[in-house]
């Protein structure tokens, strides 16, 4: 297993933990709904980037790209996590009409936690699409001397 797999389920861990934590606390929120909504997204990202960390040996990007897809990941599991557990505490509607339970934050903690969800979004995307892209490439073969190719078959999904 590579480090960056083991990272990348280090950082699940790291967040699921923090979901956990999150649960516990969630009669302290201003708006308990969005408390329960932050203790889902840091449980479930955290799951989330534990099948990632665990599927990533299969997923073939070119270096740059590769560390765009980790990246976005991270910044979109634990910002989910982030800005739905600042939404709780400032009690806004921003993005969650349905788990506000009619709390509306100042404008200004309206447009933050707004923004935050629309830069989320955004960066989930980019990271699925990157790692599809990336679980749907063959494994480059490397040429032995004498024009050969490597013959050892790519690692496969059972």
């Amino acid at each position: 297993m590579q480090s960056g797999d083991r990272r990348m389920m280090w950082h699940g861990m790291f967040l699921f933990l923090i979901g956990l934590v999150t649960g516990l606390l969630e009669r302290r929120f201003k708006n308990m709904r969005m408390g329960v909504s932050a203790h889902l997204e840091g449980v479930m990202n955290g799951t989330f980037l534990i099948a990632l960390g665990a599927v990533w040996g299969y997923v073939k990007l070119p270096r740059r790209a590769d560390q765009a897809a980790r990246a976005s990941a991270l910044y979109g599991t634990y910002g989910n996590w982030l800005f739905t557990t600042l939404g709780a505490a400032l009690g806004t509607a921003a993005a969650n009409p349905i788990s506000s339970a009619g709390h509306t934050g100042k404008p200004w903690q309206e447009k933050l936690v707004g923004a935050g969800f629309l830069s989320i979004a955004i960066s989930i995307i980019v990271s699925a699409v990157l790692t599809l892209f990336g679980l749907g490439r063959k494994a480059p073969t490397a040429e032995k001397s004498g024009g050969e190719q490597d013959s050892t078959p790519a690692r496969r999904v059972a």
